[in-house]
């Protein structure tokens, strides 16, 4: 009996020490590269779980969602325990027993699978599946299970179960681009996870493994056999009494499926994502978790949607009309060789409207159709901006002691007459026509260029260029012909400079995003909302009340036959051939601008003004805001108003030769212009003193007092 044992040593044992020795001499390289690898995994991953960031409007209405990961994180005391249980039982019964690898049921697995001839049953633990679902541990099997189960150990060293169990919680797919317990739940029975029922969360727990085809928004009599599986297990575990798993299988699928947030496609999530990269590290964004607060009145974008389309097919139907159609474009874009251009070839238009109060961004349309078009144009384009930049001239000048009634000449600027120039400009009006003296109030009332190119000399190009740059248009060339609007800037721009005149003359900084709040409920941006005085309360008074007169009787006095009822101000804008047709105006309650054109600038139509082309689509939306909830209301007229004296310049006669600037010899027929109206050129106020204005037959009428 020795010498057999001593034989069966020699022939058996030995040979298989041998063989062991063998394996670790191969083995053991593997082992340290395997171990380095999951030693060099950033185990701060596992709680960087990618979470669907939410958008919400002005009212604190869900609007959309950012792009990404359909999921919710919640902790893991907000997830029903008959989850757990159930997770447990389905995929890791010993989870509380191992420490990240189960070397027992990696045994029963085998012995399971030997038997059957075949692979019936795994032995990943929870723990390895996570560290399967965070990281990318290469294609290889036997590579990536051996790391799998390296990287496994490792983090449950450092984590301890229920950071495990919520990370996986979190993470897990659960079929139909829905991942995580919370959106699982939220998207098959319309309710939190931490509201699951015992029959809700087997089912849940059961389609782990195949979440596609065991979904029960697919297939809800196959889920529900997988989920008698789950609950039989639970039992047969002691975690469920046999009459609760009775009554868990009594039930049926319930109803009440919630769909998470779409993703917006519209020129204002679009506004919105520009900001956000602006004001939030990519890395948070792509983190996700968040809610996004906005301004965005969801009724108001969809009424500039409508209002900006109708008018502008409206337009396209007209006999005559010079440009293909949108229903033509898009219809030719669909036959077969049709290449999409990147500008459209249709007649194109903008709007964007700005709560006076705080500057909240309200609506924003960059174009007809953001899914044809997404360019966003009321952002992003920069058209030259004509008329609609005249009030801040005018403005300017009366900052400098200009009056409404001061007399300005409307003839043909003559030679020498504007300053800085290196040939001769001879802009004319509009309309071709001179109508000699009028006060400057026509100047603005009727859009007059030469009147408005001599109120400029006379404010001087230093204080339009500084009024513009503090309402936020930019740095405007030191040229004369931005006195006519000969620059460009875009319609957001443009509107949210216009801001000031319906609040005193004070200009709110525009925003769209008003707070954001993380994953754990801390604030992590809050809009400023700043406020920025651009000019004295008396002059911001008498430019607005002229912006009034031209709804009535100036460029816009079309506005009440296209439907307008409200008390509104505002200003015509239209550029050089009929490229860029604008209107900018506004209510006590909001600010509103339009733009209307090609892209790729070409005349629009024949005598294609901003009160023919924008103004229409802009009284559509304003009227129907008020009736909204922007209930607009008279304008406020002060009885009395503090006049500063002009800050540190010398007077207008000195900076700019009057000769030059306003030409004030008597008219050639005196009768021609009532003697009431001849105010003297810069009347200035006394410092600090106050000034008195009144409306009469004649105009705006301004008492100094004494």
């Amino acid at each position: 009996m020795l010498r057999f044992l001593k034989r069966l040593f020699l022939f058996v044992a030995l040979p298989g020490v041998a063989l062991a020795i063998a394996a670790a001499i191969v083995i053991f390289p593997k082992y340290r590269e395997f171990q380095a690898v999951a030693d060099g995994v950033d185990l701060a991953e596992l709680n960087r779980i990618p979470a669907i960031s939410e958008v919400f409007d002005g009212a604190g209405q869900r609007y959309g969602r950012l792009e990404g990961e359909v999921r919710y994180v919640v902790p893991l005391a907000q997830i029903s325990p008959f989850f757990i249980k159930a997770l447990l039982a389905r995929e890791d019964s010993r989870f509380y027993d191992h420490h990240g690898v189960d070397f027992s049921g990696i045994l029963r697995a085998a012995v399971r699978n030997l038997r059957d001839g075949g692979v019936k049953e795994g032995a990943s633990t929870i723990t390895q599946q996570l560290a399967r679902n965070t990281y990318d541990l290469g294609s290889d099997r036997w590579r990536r299970k051996a790391v799998e189960a390296l990287l496994a150990l490792r983090i449950e060293r450092n984590f301890s179960k229920e950071q495990i169990l919520e990370a996986y919680a979190n993470r897990i797919y659960f079929g139909i681009g829905t991942y995580g317990i919370e959106t699982a739940a939220r998207a098959c029975f319309g309710k939190s996870a931490s509201d699951l029922t015992l029959s809700e969360a087997a089912i849940l727990a059961g389609l782990i493994r195949s979440p596609n085809r065991l979904s029960p928004l697919k297939d809800s009599a196959t889920a529900l056999a997988e989920r008698n599986q789950v609950l039989a297990r639970m039992e047969e575990l002691a975690m469920i009494t046999p009459a609760e798993a009775a009554a868990a299988r009594a039930e049926s699928v319930p109803a009440g499926k919630q769909q998470p947030p779409r993703v917006q496609a519209n020129y204002a999530m679009d506004a919105i994502m520009r900001d956000l990269e602006i004001l939030i590290p990519k890395s948070t964004l792509d983190q996700g978790g968040l809610k996004i607060y906005t301004t965005i009145d969801r009724r108001l974008q969809l009424l500039a949607e409508t209002a900006l389309e109708a008018r502008l097919a409206a337009m396209e139907s007209e006999k005559g009309w010079p440009h293909p159609t949108r229903a033509a474009s898009l219809a030719a874009v669909k036959e077969p060789g049709a290449a999409p251009s990147t500008e459209s070839p249709y007649v194109q238009g903008a709007l964007v409207a700005i709560d006076n109060e705080t500057g909240g961004v309200l609506a924003v349309v960059g174009g007809r159709d953001f899914k044809t078009s997404p360019y966003n144009r009321a952002l992003l384009s920069k058209r030259q901006v004509g008329s609609t930049f005249k009030p801040f001239i005018y403005a300017a000048a009366f900052a400098r002691g200009l009056t409404p009634e001061t007399p300005i000449d409307d003839s043909p600027i003559r030679e020498g007459e504007v300053t800085g120039l290196a040939s001769v400009w001879t802009p004319e009006n509009s309309d071709g026509d001179n109508l000699g003296w009028q006060p400057a109030s026509e100047g603005l009332v009727r859009s007059r260029n030469t009147m408005t190119i001599r109120v400029g000399e006379f404010a001087s190009r230093g204080a339009v260029r500084d009024l513009a740059a503090r309402a936020g248009l930019g740095s405007l060339p030191d040229i004369p012909s931005i006195y006519l609007g000969a620059f460009g800037a875009t319609l957001k721009d443009v509107t949210a400079a216009y801001t000031m005149f319906p609040n005193g003359g004070v200009r709110p900084q525009p925003f769209i995003i008003d707070h954001i709040v993380d994953r754990n409920g801390r604030t992590i941006y809050r809009a400023t909302r700043a406020r920025l005085a651009c000019l004295p309360r008396g002059v911001n008074y008498v430019t607005n009340a002229i912006l009034r007169d031209v709804m009535t009787r100036g460029t816009a006095a079309s506005a009440g036959s296209l439907g307008l009822t409200v008390p509104a101000a505002g200003k015509t804008g239209t550029t050089d051939d009929y490229k860029d047709a604008w209107f900018v105006g506004y209510t006590t309650r909001l600010t509103c601008g339009v733009w209307v054109g090609m892209d790729h600038p070409a005349r629009i139509a024949n005598r294609g003004y901003g009160s023919k082309l924008a103004l229409p689509v802009w009284v559509d939306f304003v009227e129907q805001a008020s009736e909204h909830k922007y209930v607009a209301g008279d304008f406020p007229v002060p009885t009395a108003a503090p006049v500063p004296a002009p800050a540190s310049s010398p007077s207008p006669a000195a900076a700019v030769p009057v000769a030059r600037a306003i030409p004030v010899t008597a008219p050639a027929n005196p009768a021609s212009m009532p003697a009431a109206r001849a105010i003297p050129v810069n009347p200035a106020p006394p410092s600090g003193g106050n000034y008195q204005v009144t409306r009469t037959e004649n105009g705006l009428q301004i008492d100094y007092g004494d």
